[in-house]
């Protein structure tokens, strides 16, 4: 075990606790720290209270110096901030230090699950003080991911899955079941809790993670999570070559793609310098239409018009507001206003440019 402000003692190194699931919970993190030096000896864990972070916590007690436990309560749900109270004991018992983050979600325009996901995300890495920060993900997380890019069409950058390592964060548990990490709870004698969301079938991902894998392992007979895991393994694999292939390849927003340079690379590196451009260029998340679209206009190029791209979020070129309906830099006299950015072909480069209509006032 470790001392109340997460320091670990000599106690966590050795315990007949750590046989069975157990074991292969904190091989898993002992595996991690190996192959991943620069994280350090003080550590972060992301703690919900669910037996996938209740036993990542108890591993990375065991193996790291010092841990603190990062507890996030959304107040989405009645009694959250017991739920939170009842995590931090838990991590006091086993060792580990202890901070409770409260934040509150704001769901705009995004769905519940991925403002819930913006606020925790926030929340940890203002509160791990330069750390690693060290994430339950299980091996049939990582499968109801990639099933989930699937049915959407998504190429190699979503169906590679979440990453084991993207500083801070850090996914020891990638190959782990989670029927090991709840039977790892029961061998540490940790009593977790579930999450009323985890089985709530209006979420999609409830509803793959209970209906689709379990059909597929039925009909597959067994296999098809490791399977789908091994497949974002290896797609990560292709994916991180071709990015290195197409980051070599000088973007520069304001002057242009050149046609003549662009049109001799394979597709796959293609896109990737288009999406990189894009972004550079004040496109926040530029979709498969976006990139399909521009591409066309290097590989396709029949005198078609602009490719509309949409623009940033907050300020965008030429200081203006993109899709924002601000006035623009040396507009004032026209009264145009910005209404989106496109990308068009011209003199043998692809450039983006702002589209302007008239203002109310004009």
């Amino acid at each position: 075990m470790a001392a109340a402000d997460g320091r670990r003692t000599d106690a966590a190194r050795t315990g007949a606790a750590w046989t069975g699931a157990a074991w292969t919970v904190r091989a898993a993190v002992r595996g991690f720290r190996r192959a991943h030096p620069e994280i350090g000896d003080a550590v972060c864990v992301g703690l919900s209270g669910g037996a996938d972070s209740l036993a990542l916590l108890a591993a990375a007690v065991a193996e790291f110096d010092e841990v603190t436990a990062l507890i996030v309560d959304h107040g989405l749900q009645p009694g959250s901030a017991q739920v939170a109270r009842d995590a931090a004991d838990t991590a006091r018992v086993i060792g580990a230090g202890v901070k409770v983050l409260v934040v509150v979600v704001d769901q705009g325009n995004s769905g519940p699950e991925a403002a819930a996901r913006t606020a925790r995300y926030s929340a940890l890495d203002a509160a791990r003080d330069g750390r690693a920060v060290l994430l339950a993900h299980t091996l049939d997380d990582q499968a109801e991911t990639v099933l989930l890019g699937l049915g959407r069409g998504s190429g190699a950058r979503s169906l590679r899955g979440m990453a084991a390592w993207d500083a801070p964060w850090a996914r020891p548990l990638l190959g782990v079941r989670a029927a090991d990490t709840r039977a790892a709870c029961r061998d540490l004698d940790l009593t977790w809790w579930d999450d009323p969301h985890n089985t709530d079938p209006s979420y999609t991902r409830v509803r793959v993670r209970h209906e689709v894998l379990p059909l597929l392992e039925d009909v597959l007979s067994g296999g098809a999570a490791e399977g789908l895991a091994r497949t974002a393994e290896l797609l990560g694999v292709d994916d991180d070559e071709l990015d290195r292939l197409a980051a070599a390849v000088p973007v520069d927003p304001d002057g242009g793609l050149d046609v003549s340079r662009l049109e001799r690379l394979p597709a796959a590196v293609l896109t990737r310098v288009i999406r990189r451009w894009l972004i550079a260029g004040g496109v926040g998340s530029p979709t498969y239409a976006h990139v399909t679209g521009v591409a066309a206009l290097v590989t396709d190029w029949r005198g078609q018009g602009g490719v509309a791209v949409g623009g940033a979020a907050a300020r965008g070129r030429d200081g203006v507001d993109i899709d924002g309906g601000a006035t623009g830099r040396g507009s004032g006299s026209s009264g145009s206003r910005v209404t989106r950015l496109v990308a068009r072909r011209r003199h043998g480069k692809v450039v983006l440019e702002i589209d302007r209509a008239s203002g109310a006032g004009s």
